[in-house]
């Protein structure tokens, strides 16, 4: 240590005070994370506006995951409007669809459950006071029912005006001989 360097200006350039000055950092950081932790309440109201924004534009087309960020960026800072244009989506929305919320004292997060995400999927962050969804309207359940409609039924002849069976399903467990 030179003479006319103080004793801080020492501490400060050893390897040392690096990691506490650094650690101190990440703890303010810490406490100003943990009381400005959006509450449930905040999460819900913030998710709902973000999903009937989504729900909004859900006729657009997204070219990649970038567009998605560009949207979720916008939807922090802009609210739905008043009206939807298709209002009993949202109630389907939230017939087929459920919002669970974590609280992690630093950070909350909020998750979609669906039949297509049993486990959940992650759709908003909470840190800082802010909300930041991570929403892709290819999450969303807005419809149920069978993939195929009727599935065990016999095939039909469509070709005769009458709804008659092609018959019975041929045994194929004997030696098949082919005639030339």
């Amino acid at each position: 240590m030179k003479n006319n360097e103080s004793l801080f200006h020492a501490f400060r350039h050893s390897c040392l005070g690096r990691l506490i000055i650094f650690a101190g950092m990440l703890a303010v950081l810490a406490v100003i994370a943990y009381f400005t932790c959006p509450t449930e309440e905040k999460m819900r109201a913030e998710m709902d506006d973000n999903i009937r924004q989504c729900i909004e534009e859900r006729d657009s087309v997204s070219a990649d995951w970038t567009e998605t960020v560009v949207k979720n960026t916008r939807y922090m800072f802009t609210h739905a409007d008043s009206v939807l244009t298709h209002p009993e989506d949202l109630h389907v929305f939230y017939e087929y669809n459920t919002l669970a919320f974590d609280d992690y004292s630093l950070f909350t997060t909020m998750h979609i459950h669906n039949s297509f995400y049993i486990e959940g999927k992650l759709c908003a962050i909470g840190i800082f006071g802010l909300v930041i969804p991570t929403v892709d309207f290819n999450e969303f359940l807005l419809r149920e029912g069978p993939m195929f409609k009727e599935y065990k039924r016999p095939a039909v002849n469509y070709d005769s005006d009458s709804e008659e069976f092609f018959g019975d399903n041929p045994d194929l467990g004997g030696v098949f001989e082919y005639n030339e």
